[in-house]
């Protein structure tokens, strides 16, 4: 089958360099399948009949430093590499995650049947003398996967798993991306060998569910991340959160802990996974405090705390980079503030400070999400008023470093040399800028300052 295509200038340049000299190259992987579908294309990759030598012959400044055969060659077009990678074959698993041994391979179809998903094991080949058109070689009836909208392992998924077993998470991640169903015997091959997950890096791990939680439906892949079974092996404690009951008298909330944190992923308006994650999970203590008082009213005191707690145990865990770990845990730690308009400015204050101004909108999407998902309204009356007062607040200095005036002015000033005193007078100015008792203008607090002579 013959499909017509807008390829790169330098996609199209790789192509005809191979068939110069006389070599196979077949455009393949995730790649075939988003020109397919129409998809903006952000690696691509290429396999041949080369080896990794003779692939360097063709592009000198490619760079080649693992075992796998894949050459990268860099171009100005895009941000990723072009990868190329030799026909090979696999043998053993040992450790689910790498080949034992490898081989290159002879045919294209080597190559083509040690990929992980159908949808996945396409190639595409160049026609020549015909502009913008090229062979479609499907083997494993991906094309046919793709219209049914699926997601099928190549041939044995017991196997295709146990050769490496993250691509039972990617199955997922793919499935997410694409709003795909996962084929019933790949979907049950993933509940039996959901153990093996266990033997890759934790930072593999992570890596592949930012990206389910970066899809464009974190939600629906999170449902199918928990009927693999993949939610007890990766976050044992979030599936403790369901069954939890929550409804009660007096209380909003319409589902268990379990489903009211799916939900609240479902409505969070972010984009960022760290951010998708902590909404996930911000309530996941609640088992641990969950209690039922006489009058049939349900309560979780200080579930936050156990929540921090387990958030930085998934955070190290799962290896988070500190700038992660410390979003995260902020995000969880803080989610039940409160929005009572008798708070005073004070007390907002030490909110903006405890969550940190760069994490004050995701704070506010978490809350957002937490709401819709518990069953209640967008917003409220108090909530944007709480908002507004943030901005207003945000307005005013938050250390000495934000006054208009600083030690040299102090100095300069009051004719003094380099001391104490002039950090104790510019926190004395401080005090009163938050006081609200002069402005932070720089020639009124230059004014201000006549008053230390």
């Amino acid at each position: 089958m013959n499909i017509k295509a807008q390829l790169p200038k330098f996609v199209i340049k790789i192509l005809e360099k191979f068939e110069t000299n006389n070599y196979e190259i077949y455009i393949v992987g995730g790649a075939v399948r988003d020109v397919i579908l129409g998809k903006i294309i952000d690696d691509w990759d290429f396999t041949t009949n080369a080896t990794p030598e003779q692939i360097l012959k063709i592009f000198p400044e490619g760079f080649y430093d693992n075992k796998f055969g894949t050459v990268g060659i860099k171009d100005q077009s895009s941000e990723n590499p072009f990868e190329i990678t030799t026909y090979r074959k696999e043998y053993g698993y040992s450790d689910s995650r790498r080949p034992d041994k490898i081989e290159w391979g002879k045919t294209l179809n080597d190559d083509l049947s040690r990929r992980d998903f159908t949808i996945n094991a396409m190639a595409l080949k160049q026609i020549k003398e015909k502009t913008n058109e090229y062979q479609l070689i499907d083997e494993f009836e991906g094309q046919k996967d793709l219209k049914a909208k699926k997601i099928r392992a190549v041939g044995n998924p017991n196997e295709r798993f146990s050769e490496d077993a993250l691509r039972m998470m990617r199955a997922i991640r793919i499935a997410s991306e694409l709003k795909f169903t996962i084929e019933d015997k790949t979907l049950e091959a993933i509940k039996k060998n959901a153990n093996l997950i266990n033997r890759i890096a934790k930072e593999r791990i992570k890596e592949e569910f930012f990206k389910l939680l970066s899809s464009p439906h974190p939600y629906e892949g999170m449902i199918i991340f928990r009927n693999s079974g993949l939610i007890t092996e990766i976050i044992p404690e979030l599936e403790k959160t369901f069954g939890v009951e929550q409804k009660s008298p007096g209380r909003h909330h319409i589902y268990d802990v379990g489903t009211h944190l799916l939900m609240a992923l479902k409505n969070c308006k972010s984009e960022n996974p760290v951010v998708r994650f902590a909404t996930l999970i911000h309530d996941i203590g609640k088992p641990q405090t969950h209690k039922v008082l006489d009058t049939g009213v349900v309560t979780f005191y200080n579930h936050e705390v156990i929540s921090t707690k387990i958030a930085e145990n998934i955070a190290d865990r799962l290896r988070f980079s500190n700038k992660e770990k410390d979003k995260f845990i902020k995000l969880v730690k803080f989610h039940q503030f409160t929005v009572d308009e008798r708070q005073t400015d004070s007390a907002i204050r030490r909110f903006i400070k405890n969550v940190g101004k760069e994490n004050i909108k995701d704070m506010l999407d978490l809350r957002v999400a937490d709401r819709l998902g518990g069953g209640a309204r967008e917003t409220s009356w108090r909530l944007e008023e709480f908002k507004n007062r943030l901005i207003e607040i945000q307005k005013q200095p938050f250390t000495v470093k934000d006054l208009k005036i600083d030690g040299n002015d102090v100095m300069k000033k009051l004719k003094i040399k380099p001391s104490p005193k002039v950090g104790e007078i510019l926190k004395k100015i401080f005090d009163k800028v938050i006081k609200k008792e002069t402005p932070n203008n720089k020639k009124q607090l230059l004014t201000e300052l006549e008053k230390y002579k």
